[in-house]
């Protein structure tokens, strides 16, 4: 496993100590958690804007019309 460093405002590593003691965690698992997310969301926005414009050419605009492409 890697390790970085990273400087963080005061404010922030002081409301990440009330979190980690609140979820009785580390704070390293709680910024861990945190990049996790941010990646998944970032990857998953990426992936969005690709297959947006295809399906909108398929005629997929709306969640009913993916199930209606399921169904046929």
């Amino acid at each position: 496993m890697a390790t970085i460093t990273l400087r963080i405002p005061d404010a922030m590593n002081r409301a990440l100590d009330r979190q980690s003691a609140a979820q009785q965690v580390s704070k390293s698992d709680l910024a861990r958690e945190a990049l996790r997310r941010f990646l998944v969301v970032t990857e998953f926005r990426a992936l969005r804007a690709k297959m947006v414009p295809l399906a909108e050419a398929r005629g997929v605009h709306t969640d009913d019309d993916v199930f209606e492409t399921l169904e046929s």
